[in-house]
């Protein structure tokens, strides 16, 4: 859940001209995000070097890289930790079946390919994919 809300809010400051300052309340009332949670997720993705916080009367958040290089994947793994879809991946040595076991693999893979589709867009073609997506619902709304 962290990594949808985290993902929400970062369309959110992506969407916003460069260097626009943003108050957390105003992201959390636009995108559905609990204040709550958005409050915990904000630290972390600015640790993660992903936005800037600015404390003061004009404070809020803002983005600190470009949307062109962001992806999901990276978006996730900054309020959740690296993805892992099976526990096996965890440490080495836990599962002792680890080096012929069917489903080890099986995972593996999964987890290859969900980190393949988190990385193949970046934050602005997001962005973008929104816009369009606007745009046609109003085209077709004044088309009935």
């Amino acid at each position: 859940m962290l990594g949808e809300y985290a993902i929400r809010a970062m369309i959110f400051l992506a969407n916003e001209a460069p260097g626009s300052i943003v108050r957390i309340p105003e992201i959390a009332r636009e995108w559905d995000i609990p204040e709550k949670f958005l409050r915990k997720i904000i630290p972390m993705l600015s640790k993660a070097g992903l936005i800037e916080t600015l404390r003061g009367k004009n404070g809020g958040v803002r983005m600190a890289v470009s949307a062109d290089s962001v992806t999901p994947l990276q978006i996730i793994e900054a309020v959740e930790g690296k993805l892992i879809m099976h526990r096996c991946f965890l440490e080495n040595g836990i599962c002792q079946r680890s080096s012929w076991c069917a489903m080890h693999t099986l995972w593996l893979e999964a987890q290859q390919k969900f980190g393949e589709v988190l990385s193949s867009k970046t934050l602005r073609q997001l962005v973008n994919e929104i816009r369009e997506s606007k745009l046609h619902q109003k085209i077709n709304a004044r088309a009935v």
